[in-house]
């Protein structure tokens, strides 16, 4: 068996890589795994392991037609995390979102519908569905994206739905709610947040704080994936939440503690253009059909979280310090 995973030098993607190659996801044990990524500022080598013999690393973009018709064929399946995906970046300059999320998706697509490769999973984001008061999203809400990253995205979602739908490619879209873990880069707010307090700065909370978003720890979203890959049906999209609502404030709070500071180290900056007020997925169709359930607590897995990056200093000053950051 063979898959092929762009953007597996990332965040979420490499750890979907390091369970593949620690067979982790049954259906895949001992299958070869081909890491595609162009290796920008949020993808980083060293998120793999250095040398492992199921592993092939190619450093490319997945916008090269070329490469991607070279690279394709002979894969079982595709996991396609390859994506620009912060927020604050996107209102600086959408043109790289839009190059890399949208004409990528399609770049890869029209590989895998000429490969004839048999099975396509594409990664979104729960932003494609916009903001919401109450309740949760289910698969067939409105897609109504405020930022420019979410708008990219739900257009990739849109992709991936008319090439199943016009070329029978075997593709399920699978949309997550906020992720963290270790190995996350330290734009994001938790890893943010942790390594201001490390080195003794203050936390930029946007605005009042009162934006809630549901945390799911990365482990348990690629054990989603890994569930929609073998299991979702083609054409069909699959929320994948953590069922942990927290306000921006909250989550800042629980970092204090965690790190042993006080209130005083929350610096309030101006809030974000268009920031969503409130995201939360309903994850009933994933449960029923492929018996999805988290199973990492949040508090451990925050506390966890905080721990990695006070014992991995060598990892993330090197990405910090070479960015300039915001809020996530």
């Amino acid at each position: 068996m063979r898959i092929l995973v762009t953007g597996g030098a990332g965040f979420i993607g490499s750890h979907f890589v390091r369970g593949l190659l620690a067979n982790h996801y049954p259906r895949w044990a001992d299958a070869h795994v081909t890491v595609l990524d162009k290796l920008t500022y949020a993808g980083n080598r060293d998120n793999l392991p250095a040398s492992h013999p199921r592993l092939e690393f190619v450093r490319g973009d997945v916008c090269d037609h070329a490469l991607l018709r070279e690279l394709v064929p002979g894969h079982d399946a595709v996991v396609h995390f390859a994506a620009e995906s912060h927020v604050d970046r996107s209102l600086q300059g959408a043109t790289d979102f839009f190059r890399t999320n949208v004409l990528g998706t399609q770049t890869l697509f029209d590989a895998a519908v000429a490969a004839g490769t048999p099975r396509v999973v594409h990664v979104s984001t729960d932003e494609v569905y916009g903001s919401l008061a109450e309740g949760s999203w289910t698969e067939d809400m409105p897609l109504l994206p405020n930022s420019p990253y979410a708008a990219s995205k739900a257009s990739s979602d849109l992709v991936a739905r008319a090439y199943w739908r016009s070329h029978g490619l075997n593709v399920s879209v699978t949309r997550c709610s906020n992720n963290y873990g270790p190995y996350q880069h330290p734009e994001k707010l938790i890893p943010l947040f942790v390594t201001n307090l490390l080195e003794g700065g203050p936390v930029p909370l946007y605005g009042d704080g009162r934006n809630v978003r549901e945390w799911l720890h990365v482990d348990d979203h690629c054990r989603g994936i890994a569930l929609v890959l073998d299991g979702g049906r083609a054409g069909e999209v699959y929320n994948i939440g953590g069922g942990n609502e927290h306000t921006n404030l909250e989550i800042t709070h629980q970092l204090l503690e965690l790190l042993g500071a006080g209130p005083e180290m929350i610096r309030r900056v101006a809030d974000r253009q268009g920031h969503d007020l409130r995201y939360s997925v309903d994850e009933t169709k994933i449960r029923e059909e492929l018996g999805y359930a988290p199973a990492i607590d949040f508090a451990r897995g925050l506390a966890d979280t905080v721990d990695w990056y006070r014992d991995h200093p060598d990892w993330w000053k090197p990405a910090k310090h070479r960015t300039e950051h915001g809020t996530a």
